[in-house]
């Protein structure tokens, strides 16, 4: 029974990224999200905990993440979560030494959680929504 007990607490323990309530809609035409036309591109975007990291991960496809790491509840890490440069499909923690998967938000090393995932919304054209 306390088994029972110990499990569902780490269970129903919240995300430790914060939620913070946003919706934007950046231009892929503009030079700074350019690498995103390209499946496969990344981009930086303001907004959540400490930023949001948008992939193209497939044609009409687009995933975006906080970089705030999980593994980082209390904000004190300087350096949000950034791409391996040996792959960049793994989101390097170096403060807690945490690797994560761009391509889903799953934790690769070290973390109960995964990142904190927003919604995407992609015109089909030029816009694309990033909201929770």
């Amino acid at each position: 029974m306390l088994i029972i007990t110990i499990s569902s607490c780490t269970r129903n323990r919240r995300h430790p990224v914060p939620n913070i309530p946003f919706d934007i809609t950046i231009n892929l035409s503009l030079p700074s999200y350019n690498d995103l036309i390209g499946v496969g591109g990344v981009a930086y975007v303001n907004g959540g905990s400490k930023g949001i990291i948008v992939y193209h991960r497939g044609v009409d496809d687009y995933v975006a993440f906080d970089r705030h790491s999980p593994l980082d509840e209390l904000a004190e890490c300087n350096t949000p979560l950034y791409p391996d440069s040996n792959n960049y499909l793994i989101l390097i923690d170096e403060c807690n030494d945490g690797q994560f998967s761009l391509y889903d938000g799953s934790p690769i090393s070290d973390s109960e959680f995964g990142l904190r995932q927003y919604q995407t919304m992609w015109d089909g054209n030029q816009a694309l929504r990033i909201f929770n």
